[in-house]
């Protein structure tokens, strides 16, 4: 048997891993399953906004050609100018790479940027694309501790003490996946005055700065640190709904010296690769200009409240179950008592409840977590149905007690 390569050796795609093919297995038996595994709006009847769908249709003919490597012109200007209304200072269109998805735009960064054994400090619990691409690129996440006493704002302290000789980017993931949480002004000024004195990159993970609850306010952690040299990712996959679009960038900002290299690095990726997706780069304009069509999901009526509302008002009357509300996006990662129930460790938790149940959640160990046992609960289903799977799990739960 040829082997596959040694950086494969330690990655881990749990989201869609041996839990979502057994759920899969499940439903190709014929049984039906509640995939609460990833943060796909447009699976559960989420429609995509007039404005995207115009300017699609209007425009298609123009994206039959190869554009820019970086990006059309139109697309990574209006881009520019949201990330400026942000606080973003000194940035031009230029600084800007439209990528497809996130997810690409993070390995061509990690890639460009990550030598053989360099150290990035990445939050715990941590969204898996990036400690992935660590891995892929032959670096090492340094994982530092996010607190859920604290509103799961990261330890400061803790990232500092990690901090070493090989530590070249700290990763910060605001608004966060897995636990909903947007982080206070205090915290990112912290983290940006650690990367400040050790001369690290930041790398700001901010896709969901749009999808912000209860009147908060978000900060991009390059606007508190404009003399930083930072690199913010954004995209369109959830605040507008169109995932598979596969619709992200990424922004280089702080003094340009600092990161030109790894600018003219990420260049020549982009050149690899031709373009992103043109169909994709004709709608950001019109995407970027509503922000109407977003911001009524997450108001009282639109669907994002009430979803975590149906789910939270089960989930608090659970016994053993414990959480902090999420504040943005439509994720929430609970603790379940691991002395009142019989589980075993969060997988052993996840498949019984899938088998059991019939509902698929990640554990926490999926997101490099694994100080108790926790699950991502993904709250994309209409409100009824959150709530008849939160009553699921108290049934669930009641049949595995100690």
């Amino acid at each position: 048997m040829i082997t596959r390569s040694d950086r494969m050796k330690l990655v881990h795609s749990d989201i869609r891993g041996p839990l979502y093919e057994e759920a899969l297995r499940m439903q190709a038996a014929g049984e039906k399953v509640l995939k609460l595994n990833t943060g796909n709006p447009g699976s559960f009847g989420f429609e995509l906004p007039d404005s995207v769908r115009f300017a699609l249709s209007r425009h298609i003919d123009e994206a039959v050609p190869y554009c820019d490597m970086r990006g059309m012109p139109s697309a990574r200007d209006v881009i520019c100018t949201y990330h400026i209304g942000r606080g973003l200072q000194g940035i031009k269109p230029g600084d800007i790479f439209v990528c497809n998805g996130v997810s690409e735009a993070a390995s061509m960064a990690m890639t460009a940027l990550v030598c053989t054994g360099d150290e990035i400090l990445m939050p715990s619990p941590c969204y898996s694309l990036w400690s992935n691409n660590a891995y892929i690129c032959a670096g090492k996440p340094v994982f530092y501790r996010c607190d859920p006493q604290n509103n799961w704002n990261p330890d400061p302290a803790d990232i500092a003490a990690k901090v070493t000789e090989r530590t070249k980017a700290i990763l910060i993931i605001n608004p966060n996946n897995p636990t909903g949480a947007v982080y206070s002004r205090e915290t990112l000024l912290a983290i940006a005055d650690i990367a400040r004195k050790n001369h690290l990159v930041l790398l700001a993970d901010e896709i969901y700065d749009r999808l912000v609850m209860d009147g908060l306010r978000h900060d991009s952690v390059a606007a508190l640190a404009p003399d930083v040299p930072c690199i913010t990712f954004n995209g369109l996959s959830k605040s507008h709904i169109i995932c598979g679009f596969r619709c992200g960038w990424m922004v280089f900002s702080g003094p340009k010296d600092e990161l030109k290299d790894i600018k003219d690095a990420v260049t020549q990726l982009a050149s690899m690769r031709l373009c992103g997706n043109a169909l994709t780069q004709l709608v950001i304009p019109a995407a970027l200009a509503d922000s109407e069509s977003t911001q009524a999901m997450l108001v009282p009526g639109g669907r994002l409240f009430e979803q975590r509302k149906a789910t939270l008002e089960v989930l608090e009357k659970i016994e053993g179950v414990s959480f902090v509300p999420n504040r943005a996006a439509f994720y929430l990662f609970p603790r379940i008592d691991g002395q009142m129930y019989d589980f075993e460790d969060g997988h052993d938790f996840a498949m019984r409840f899938l088998h059991e149940k019939h509902v698929l959640v990640i554990p926490g160990g999926g997101f490099d977590w694994n100080e108790d046992i926790r699950v991502r609960i993904v709250m994309l289903p209409e409100a009824r149905v959150l709530s008849g799977a939160m009553e699921m799990l108290r049934d669930f739960l009641r049949q595995h007690r100690r």
